[in-house]
């Protein structure tokens, strides 16, 4: 039988060793090598592997994982934590912004054996990088009869929301309204300077209302991620939850984060996020720049720029918004 590779045997060696197997001083920590690679670390920038983290994760009521999506890094880690947080917590309960409301029946099938994995895919219109990304941890999940959450507000109402603006909920039949959040648009002063800083103000008082609407759509997500985690551990006591989510929503404790814990201040949530290892970075460096994104750091490749021709870029940008015309919020 062949050996296998020395950058395999290291990678899982650093993955579940104990922190006496890694450097001792933090400057001699390597870069990320591949797309798969991930350097955990704490707030105080110490390097953790993943059952390291997974113990200092044992007493949190939920866990919040960040990610990049499409990034093999952050869904390989992902897949590796469940796995280990299952091993001390085997009660356990998995929530996913990449399935909205409307999926959890056919969630529940697939979990069942009552659809195939193909069934399963179109009928709940599953994201393009499921089978690379979320196969594993749905697998894992159903193999242990792990109940899975579909967490996310219905795709059509985000964007009718992000077009008409929060009223768009009273044309809503009753049985739509009332899947949602009763209170749908809790925020923060924070999270609100954070995403008008990323998205850009504008000028026109248009653009200004058109933007206020997109922080509305926003804010329907954020929130209802968050009561279908409180209603994770309402539904399931003693279990511990675990969150997958795009990390705008959860670095820094704001957007999903900051709902669930005004909501539900007596619990504990720790959160997981990505930042990205530039080449020529400094360890200490990065750590002092991100150490506030969360309560563990996780630190990946950067990903390959999508585009270098702009009026592509542009094209692809419209392509979206000519596909959201379609749908009607009448």
């Amino acid at each position: 039988m062949n050996a296998l590779p020395l950058t395999v045997l290291l990678l899982t060696y650093l993955l579940l060793a104990g922190c006496t197997s890694l450097p001792n001083h933090r400057t001699q920590v390597l870069p990320p090598q591949t797309q798969y690679d991930a350097i955990i670390t704490n707030g105080r920038g110490s390097v953790l592997s993943i059952n390291q983290l997974a113990s200092q994760l044992r007493s949190a009521d939920v866990i919040v994982i960040g990610e990049y999506h499409g990034h093999h890094g952050a869904h390989l880690l992902q897949s590796l934590l469940q796995s280990a947080l299952y091993q001390q917590h085997p009660q356990q309960v998995l929530t996913m912004e990449q399935f909205t409301l409307e999926d959890q029946h056919e969630l529940d099938l697939y979990l069942a054996g009552k659809t195939g994995e193909s069934e399963f895919i179109a009928d709940a219109d599953a994201w393009p990088n499921y089978k690379a990304s979320y196969r594993p941890l749905m697998e894992f999940s159903r193999a242990r009869k792990i109940p899975v959450i579909a967490a996310n507000a219905p795709a059509d109402t985000v964007r009718c929301i992000g077009r008409n603006g929060e009223g768009y909920l009273n044309s809503l039949e009753m049985a739509e309204r009332n899947q949602l959040p009763e209170s749908p648009f809790v925020d923060t002063p924070a999270y609100r300077e954070k995403f008008f800083d990323t998205l850009g103000t504008g000028h026109s008082s248009d653009t200004d209302a058109r933007l206020e609407n997109s922080y509305k759509a926003q804010l329907l997500r954020d929130n209802t991620m968050a009561d279908q985690v409180i209603k994770a551990i309402r539904d399931y006591p003693g279990h511990q939850a675990i969150h997958l989510t795009g990390t705008f929503h959860a670095e820094n404790h704001l957007g999903m984060v900051a709902v669930l814990e005004k909501k539900r201040p007596d619990l504990s949530v720790a959160v997981i996020s990505p930042a990205f290892w530039q080449p020529g970075d400094d360890f200490l460096g990065l750590i002092e720049t991100h150490q506030q994104k969360g309560d563990f750091l996780y630190f990946l490749q950067p990903l390959p720029q999508e585009y270098t021709d702009n009026e592509r870029h542009r094209n692809a940008i419209m392509e979206q918004f000519r596909h959201a015309a379609d749908i009607s919020c009448d």
